[in-house]
């Protein structure tokens, strides 16, 4: 199959690990460009581009994909993470279209932080929806479905990479019957759609008189970023370890702004 791969971040990344180990391997990845990371701000390549380099695929990083960039006649676009928009052209350039991997039972949380706002909510279950591209946010009708329950104490890190491999292996499942055109696609329903916001780096700050529950599952779902935090006498306190015992949240360990991670004593 001659198909175009979209992705940029680890997961899209683990993705086409998957991908390769069953047979899979895209003729173009197109990935986001090098950027300044770190506390250097080194110039640092994405993941899919080191991927790429690796398997020896083909790649381009354009600041904004165009349809002129595609002068392959693929098949088929696959996109995972790839973080920025793509045209309706480049949506529907490819003969079957584009498809994409959503970390959701979609129409659940359409946008971009699926897993954690599943894990702020509270909810139980959750899963991985792959769905025909539009040009709509996480719109699209979807090919498949795939649910699985979230650990009271699971992370968001540990849930996504959980759902990465179910996403994944989801994909390489049905990617034979959708070119064979025997997936029928079930349109979303639209009364059930919500959507969840891009994460910033002020919405891990907690009042420590909220709600237990409340509080332990921001921290979960920021466990990675932007991480919990709360302030005491005008500096930051970033909370590392904490549980919830007996319904209180319990904080256990933290690193003190300028400091190093110790044990909380209240």
């Amino acid at each position: 199959m001659n198909f175009v791969f979209f992705g940029t971040p680890d997961v899209a990344e683990e993705t086409l690990e998957i991908l390769k180990e069953s047979g899979f391997l895209p003729s173009l990845i197109v990935t986001s460009p090098d950027k300044p990371q770190g506390r250097k701000m080194l110039i640092t390549p994405p993941p899919v581009k080191v991927w790429a380099i690796e398997n020896n695929i083909p790649y381009i990083q354009p600041e904004k994909i165009k349809g002129g960039d595609l002068k392959n006649n693929f098949d088929l676009a696959i996109v995972v993470a790839y973080g920025k928009l793509l045209s309706e052209e480049i949506i529907n350039t490819p003969k079957l279209g584009s498809i994409n991997i959503h970390y959701s039972l979609l129409p659940k949380y359409r946008g971009a932080s699926p897993v954690e706002s599943a894990i702020l909510n509270g909810e139980t279950e959750t899963g991985v929806t792959i769905q025909r591209m539009e040009y709509k946010m996480d719109s699209g009708a979807i090919l498949a479905q795939e649910e699985t329950k979230i650990g009271e104490n699971e992370t968001a890190p540990e849930l996504r990479h959980r759902l990465i491999k179910i996403g994944g292996e989801l994909l390489v499942k049905i990617l034979p019957e959708f070119v064979d055109g025997k997936i029928k696609p079930v349109p979303q329903n639209e009364s059930l759609a919500s959507v969840c916001k891009k994460i910033k780096k002020e919405d891990g700050l907690i009042s420590l008189t909220d709600d237990s529950v409340k509080n332990y599952n921001k921290f979960r779902a920021y466990a990675t970023w932007p991480r919990t935090f709360f302030f005491k006498n005008g500096k930051r306190i970033i909370i590392t370890d904490a549980a919830l015992e007996n319904e209180k949240f319990v904080i256990k360990k933290v690193i003190p702004e300028g400091g190093k991670e110790i044990d909380y004593k209240i």
